[in-house]
């Protein structure tokens, strides 16, 4: 099992149908598990994904919309149950506090666990981890939305032959890295950069700067294709992607995985997602995602 995936939970927008829940997206990131917009029945979909409360460690919720918040409800109120021990922080747009106020407590429960409400209230970095830092960019859509954009640290390869060549084995690797050079050999003698890997979600939204900025170099690019082509007047006019928008987009900022999700209920064969994003010249690696479905993050590229 990749130590990197998205597990895919829910694939439809607006209403659910007899075979796509509300939208539902957890990213396992290592030790970390990133649920995000959770919507109705999404406590569900992650026990038959076999995804733990335990493991959640954040929330991002793009918007307010039903299809993609109502679920945050139960999801809470588990991670309660379950005693989760370890703080778990969910993002959200400011202006829609209300809403998350009203979901947080929708019922009585009982409180055991840490829950850290931490609102975006502008595009930037969020939350800085060693791992990864997460940051948000607005979208254009009827209600206040984000985006979110997950970059590791760059970093460096260790080259065998040439650790070899220096005599470099063992612990002394260890200390090379730390230190930055052993014995006179300097790590750059031995070693060569390393990209850090970049993953973005993009939900609900017309074409506007903030997807370019989220979609930018990403190894894997999570975003909404509510309608085809042939319905881009619709999209328009409620804040929606066609799926041609959505590969051009991933063609013209160097996706190397595009994840086309939240399809409209009015669309019967899913192939006809790929089908355009094809015709609109995407050649990457692309995946019609479909309910409890699991892509592993691209392994990483020598960019």
């Amino acid at each position: 099992m990749s130590a990197r995936e998205l597990v895919v939970l829910g694939t439809a927008s607006q209403v659910p149908t007899r075979h796509r829940n509300h939208n539902g997206y957890a990213l396992r990131w290592d030790a970390d598990t990133i649920l995000f917009d959770p919507g109705e029945g999404t406590q569900r979909q992650l026990l038959l994904a076999s995804v733990s409360a335990h493991r959640l460690t954040r929330i991002c919720v793009t918007h307010f919309h039903g299809d993609h918040s109502l679920g945050l409800a139960g999801v809470i109120q588990r991670i309660n149950l379950d005693q989760v021990p370890h703080p778990v922080t969910v993002h959200y747009p400011a202006s829609g506090q209300q809403y998350y106020d009203r979901l947080r407590h929708a019922t009585a429960y009982r409180e055991t666990a840490r829950v850290l409400a931490d609102p975006v209230t502008a595009e930037g970095p969020i939350a800085e981890t060693p791992g990864f830092t997460l940051s948000a960019h607005r979208l254009s859509h009827p209600v206040e939305s984000f985006g979110y954009r997950l970059v590791e640290p760059d970093g460096r390869r260790m080259l065998p032959d040439r650790l070899a060549a220096h005599g470099i084995t063992g612990r002394d690797v260890g200390r090379l890295q730390r230190a930055g050079e052993l014995r006179g050999v300097r790590l750059a003698d031995v070693s060569e950069p390393r990209p850090g890997q970049r993953f973005a979600f993009v939900m609900d939204t017309r074409l506007c700067d903030g997807v370019y900025a989220l979609a930018a170099d990403c190894d894997m690019l999570v975003i909404e294709s509510t309608f085809l082509a042939q319905d881009a007047a619709l999209a328009e006019e409620f804040g929606h992607l066609t799926a041609g928008q959505a590969a051009r987009v991933a063609t013209e900022s160097r996706v190397r995985h595009l994840v086309l999700t939240h399809f409209s209920q009015r669309y019967v064969d899913a192939d006809a997602f790929a089908a355009e994003a094809r015709e609109a010249g995407y050649r990457g690696d692309l995946t019609i995602a479909e309910d409890l479905m699991r892509v592993p993050v691209p392994s990483r590229s020598t960019r």
